[in-house]
């Protein structure tokens, strides 16, 4: 996990080639104090990164980001207020690549949706 104690697992699951992992954010987390004090929000950076850390634990593979297309972030996600998210990601990969399709949501709202694709290191 490059940001330490930024999140927690609480469920990950694989069913017809789709991941759906629950998490929950810890809103005492050092990033929030600076982002921004008195209204914390998660940053996109932040977001995409914890996309590649699920597509690493599942594919077994250390990866990087090579292009992420069709971004978009339509909600903010506040860890004070809603601190649990459902991430969901379709792979399609070969010998070298993987692209990652992924939603970010919460209780009803999508917050993320965005298509990565990593190289394989």
């Amino acid at each position: 996990m490059l940001i330490a104690d930024l999140y927690k697992i609480n469920e990950d699951s694989v069913k017809d080639g789709i991941q759906t992992t629950t998490i929950s954010l810890n809103p005492e987390n050092d990033i929030f104090k600076g982002h921004f004090p008195g209204n914390p929000i998660t940053p996109g950076v932040c977001t995409l990164q914890i996309i590649k850390e699920l597509t690493e634990n599942r594919k077994g593979c250390s990866l990087f980001m090579k292009k992420a297309s069709n971004v978009k972030f339509m909600a903010v996600i506040n860890p004070e207020k809603t601190p649990d998210l459902v991430i969901t990601n379709d792979f399609t990969d070969n010998e070298e690549e993987i692209k990652v399709k992924s939603t970010v949501k919460y209780d009803d709202t999508i917050a993320l949706k965005v298509v990565i694709t990593f190289i394989k290191l």
